[in-house]
């Protein structure tokens, strides 16, 4: 129903004895966000992770129907963070949301939250959430029906090379296996290069008198990138503005689901929080690192920054930058639509592959040692789905790359 050949509005039905819902988000689109298909009928929902493009149109599910949700502990907070901000963003822009507030009232009431490894009883089903590594709380569902043995797992999105504050993803057998494949061709860098060169450029950025921007995305990435500032000696000359703070007082909230949590909470105490406007205002005025929201440069405070950058000034992407977003033309050097104008940016622009996505190689991994019969290949942009089931069928695999609105005949 989304996510098939695409990165973004993850939507999957599982339609058996009881329907079953895999995620449900939206899109980044240009010019406005894209929706999954609408199902007839969910009885319940399977929440992996609480990044909007997983989570964006849930409580559109709850305008008629009432299905239970299940997820982990952060992801509900977190998502309930990010849903709320998005009907603060359309408010602000005289958008009328796809979903009210007591739709996502109803969302949250419906939501039953389990740590990892509990097993939880649905009908004729048994679901099980084991650790992805992607962000706090993100999970990988195994899910079985109580009279046979079929393993469905579903990867939503997961890392196996750790993170600073992220472990890595429990590989979990399979018979049928829903991979992400976002970076199936792709390999990622080394991570002790990546944020020794990272940190150089701060440095530098900072000895020149100017400011180092880092969007992050304010959910997992922006916890890793101020810890790794703070374990560089760098903290007292960051900022962090946006919804990052109150993502990072509920991840603090279960620790259990992250790692470094000392650290991230030492880094939380000293760094500078922007609270009022002339907060920023000061941050501008002399060398510092700027934390700050929206990771695709899409909305959030990071447009009231990057048009007041002095010429010495960098600015450092740390995520993935969908197609058309205003992060994937700052890297084609193309204006960005600021509050409807085209604007030039004409500092220097570097993106750093922080990715909390599975590389190639966790990719292959996971499919080989999760040991499946037949591999569904998603959350992906068509031409890595289809390398990835191409690759896989190969190896003897039963491999497919679904097309948006496609149906699959599995045997569970």
């Amino acid at each position: 129903m989304g996510g098939a050949g695409e990165v973004g509005r993850s939507a999957f039905l599982l339609k058996d004895e009881k329907n079953i819902l895999l995620d449900y988000g939206v899109k980044n689109g240009t010019p406005k966000l894209e929706y999954p298909l609408i199902p007839a009928k969910v009885d319940a929902v399977v929440v992996s992770h609480a990044h909007f493009d997983h989570t964006g149109a849930l409580p559109i599910l709850y305008n008629q129907e009432l299905p239970v949700a299940f997820g982990t502990r952060p992801t509900m907070e977190l998502s309930e963070l990010l849903l709320e901000d998005s009907l603060g963003i359309s408010k602000k822009n005289n958008i009328k949301p796809m979903y009210s507030k007591r739709d996502l009232r109803t969302y949250l009431q419906k939501f039953l939250s389990y740590n990892y490894n509990s097993e939880i009883d649905f009908s004729n089903y048994m679901i099980n959430f084991a650790d992805a590594g992607h962000i706090p709380g993100s999970a990988v569902t195994l899910i079985q029906k109580n009279h046979n043995d079929k393993r469905l797992v579903y990867t939503g999105d997961f890392k196996i090379d750790p993170q600073f504050t992220q472990g890595s993803a429990e590989i979990v057998k399979s018979d049928i296996l829903m991979i992400e494949s976002t970076y199936a061709t792709r390999s990622h860098p080394d991570r002790s290069k990546l944020i020794k060169a990272f940190i150089e450029d701060v440095k530098t950025t900072l000895d020149n008198g100017g400011t180092a921007l880092v969007p992050c995305f304010a959910v997992g990435r922006a916890q890793e990138i101020i810890a790794i500032l703070y374990d560089h000696g760098l903290i007292d000359q960051t900022y962090m503005d946006g919804m990052a703070k109150k993502a990072t007082e509920i991840v603090m909230r279960y620790p259990e689901f992250t790692s470094n949590k000392e650290m991230i909470m030492s880094a939380m105490k000293q760094v500078n929080w922007i609270g009022e406007h002339y907060d920023r205002i000061g941050a501008l005025k002399m060398p510092s690192v700027i934390v700050t929201t929206a990771g695709m440069l899409n909305g959030g405070p990071v447009l009231h920054y990057i048009t007041k950058l002095n010429p010495r000034s960098k600015i450092m992407l740390t995520g993935y930058q969908v197609d058309g977003t205003n992060g994937n033309l700052l890297l084609k050097g193309e204006p960005l639509d600021i509050d409807g104008n085209m604007i030039k940016i004409n500092n220097q622009a570097t993106y750093y592959d922080f990715s909390a996505h599975a590389s190639k190689e966790d990719i292959y991994k996971y499919v080989r040692e999760s040991d499946p019969e037949t591999v569904i290949c998603v959350h992906g942009d068509k031409q890595n789905t289809e390398a990835l089931a191409e690759s896989l069928k190969l190896e003897g695999f039963d491999a497919h790359a679904p097309k948006f609105g496609e149906k699959m005949k599995i045997e569970f």
